[in-house]
């Protein structure tokens, strides 16, 4: 136990790991691929349902795959999804305090966690300590500020101004994508090795706006962001609905459009 005490926003609903499940290297973890070889180590923090922790490891193999996550329920879907047959090995973990021997791993990766965690400056000198000399830590986190859609509806503002008060609540920074070399400059990490760029998620094609509208309007009133709106007074049923019905509205707008921000660093240790 660590004094650091975490709370997912998102929770594990099946619209939040819906959405987790579509992940994968090619659309989340491009600007690491250039650094992945066969026969590297390498720890997936916070991996989730695995499906990057897949694409990495087919990359990296024959070379030991570690991922870990704070949910055990989580990390049995994981198992069951990756085949036995890419060898990783996972584990529950808190990224505050991971549990292995300091320049473990040739490449440690981190993907949307740090905006959830508490202390995010400690997570990341844990992730550099884990580290061996000459590898790579890499993260990637959205930044919820830099989202932007077309059309403008009143409610996709509102959806993104209750996220914020619900994240900040659970100890969270929604815009982690922007503050990711602040905060490694913060850890001790050495100005000349760090790399920082973004990209962005784009949802326009009527496929892709059926899906994200889809299981944003699904999440506002079924996850734990709306259990928690509305025991904190931030938002009621009422409102939780009317967003939702904007989501829908958006998705079946043939000239929607929407692009989420990320920020990404690169540290060479």
């Amino acid at each position: 136990m660590t004094e650091h005490q975490n709370q997912y926003t998102h929770g594990f609903h099946d619209s939040v790991l819906r959405s987790h499940r579509w992940r994968t290297v090619e659309n989340s973890a491009a600007y690491l691929l250039p650094e992945l070889k066969p026969g590297q180590t390498l720890l997936d923090v916070g991996c989730g349902p695995g499906t990057i922790t897949a694409g990495l490891a087919e990359r990296v193999g024959p070379g030991q795959v570690t991922a870990v996550d704070s949910s055990a329920e989580v990390l049995a879907q994981a198992a069951a999804a990756v085949p036995e047959s890419a060898g990783v090995r996972f584990e529950t973990a808190d990224v505050h305090a991971l549990p292995f021997p300091d320049a473990s791993f040739d490449v440690v990766h981190a993907h949307q966690v740090l905006q959830h965690v508490a202390d995010p400056v400690t997570a990341l000198r844990e992730m550099r300590r884990v580290c061996r000399p000459g590898g790579v830590v890499a993260v990637r986190d959205s930044d919820y500020a830099g989202f932007t859609w077309y059309p403008a509806l009143p409610e996709l503002d509102e959806w993104n101004t209750l996220y914020h008060r619900v994240a900040h609540s659970n100890a969270g920074e929604p815009d982690a994508g922007r503050m990711l070399r602040a905060w490694a400059l913060e850890a001790g990490f050495a100005a000349e090795r760090i790399g920082a760029s973004s990209s962005t998620w784009c949802f326009a094609a009527d496929e892709d706006r059926a899906w994200w509208g889809g299981m944003w309007a699904e999440r506002i009133v079924a996850s734990s962001v709306a259990e928690q709106a509305v025991a904190e007074g931030f938002a009621t049923r009422e409102d939780l609905e009317r967003i939702s019905e904007g989501w829908r509205r958006w998705a079946a707008d043939d000239r929607g459009w929407l692009s989420v921000l990320h920020g990404e660093l690169l540290y060479r240790a």
